[in-house]
C-alpha cells in the first residue's frame, strides 16, 4: 500500500495530470493514480476529465483563473487599521445582537479574528461595511 500525500495543493494534482496527459493516459487511470498518491478526495474523476480535455486543447497554466464574484470586504489596509486598533485596546468584546446583519453574513465574518466585526464597525462609524 501506498503512503498518501495529505493535503496537496490543487496546482500539484494539476501537474500530475498535465504530466500524464501526453502520455496518453486514460483519465480514469489518472485520477486513480492521483487517488492512491493523494488520497481518495483529491479530486473527482469528473475534474481530471475536464483538465485533460482543458490541457489537450492547450491549456498551460494550471492555477485557478480569477472569477468575478462579489468583492472581498477585506484590503490590506482594513487588515492594517484592524491591527492597530486591536494593538491599542486588547479589551474588545463582540455581541452578535450588536450587529444589524443577518446570521448568514455574520458566518462569513467568523473567519476573522473576535474582534474584527466590532473593530470594522468601530472604523466604519458603526455600520457594517
Amino acid at each position: 500500500m501506498f503512503k498518501t500525500i495529505e493535503g496537496a495543493a490543487d496546482c500539484e494534482v494539476r501537474s500530475v495530470i498535465r504530466f500524464l496527459n501526453p502520455r496518453n493516459v486514460l483519465p480514469i487511470e489518472v485520477h486513480h493514480q492521483i487517488c492512491q498518491v493523494y488520497g481518495d478526495n483529491a479530486t473527482s474523476d469528473g475534474m481530471v476529465r475536464k483538465w485533460v480535455r482543458m490541457l489537450s486543447e492547450g491549456r498551460e497554466n494550471l492555477h485557478d483563473e480569477e472569477r468575478s464574484g462579489r468583492p472581498s470586504l477585506v484590503n490590506d489596509d482594513l487588515v492594517r487599521k484592524v491591527n492597530e486598533r486591536v494593538r491599542d485596546d486588547r479589551r474588545f468584546t463582540i455581541s452578535v445582537s450588536q450587529f444589524l446583519i443577518c446570521p448568514c453574513t455574520f458566518l462569513r465574518f467568523q473567519g476573522l479574528y473576535s474582534m474584527t466585526l466590532s473593530i470594522v464597525a468601530n472604523i466604519a462609524g458603526g455600520r457594517i461595511l
